[in-house]
């Protein structure tokens, strides 16, 4: 089955480029979970007991890959509560990008559900400078939800900082599991293990 992936925060990180989307086969599973009913072995995803892969997507821009998007939860999840649950989004990164570009693209997609003050915009873009570095092609960022504080962010298995803002994380994690997300297939794709 074959996915047209999203205008998401990854999409974000082409920097000023209007952006087009192509058909793409998800990107081809690699060996990254433990065996069935084990928490991966990967730091950033101890704090998920029992974690498993919900789903995942790659995104491609104008045929160029972007990122491979993996969500990973503890079960029970329902896509429904998403901005409830312990989860976490790990983006592995299939470019080169500039961490002012992704904080950039991602303060826009969290416009999209509702309205952003300038005052809070240039806080959470400070947030996310100060949590995302650039990043290079075979990067990992891993953002994990901690339901009514905020989030923790993970680069390739370090962690990088905490953002203690609950509405910023819900936005955050918004941008690709809202109801409102601008691509509603990549959405599909990373819930398609979920309850919703």
């Amino acid at each position: 089955m074959k996915h047209a992936l999203p205008v998401g925060l990854a999409a974000l990180l082409w920097a000023g480029a209007a952006l087009a989307q192509s058909p793409v086969p998800p990107a081809a599973p690699q060996r990254i979970a433990s065996p069935a009913g084990t928490t991966p072995s990967r730091p950033e995803l101890s704090v998920l007991p029992r974690a498993r892969l919900i789903g995942q997507a790659r995104l491609t821009v104008w045929g160029f890959d972007i990122y491979d998007a993996r969500l990973w939860a503890s079960a029970p999840f329902s896509a429904a509560s998403f901005a409830a649950s312990a989860l976490a989004l790990e983006l592995n990164y299939l470019r080169n990008f500039q961490a002012f570009e992704i904080a950039e693209r991602s303060l826009k997609e969290m416009r999209r559900s509702q309205p952003v003050s300038d005052a809070q915009a240039a806080r959470w873009t400070a947030e996310l400078l100060r949590v995302i570095p650039d990043v290079r092609k075979g990067d990992r960022i891993t953002a994990v939800h901690r339901p009514g504080l905020g989030m923790a962010f993970w680069v390739n298995g370090r962690a990088s900082g905490e953002v203690l803002d609950a509405d910023f994380a819900q936005r955050f994690f918004g941008i690709w599991l809202s109801p409102d997300t601008s691509d509603p297939r990549m959405r599909e794709a990373l819930l398609a293990g979920s309850a919703e």
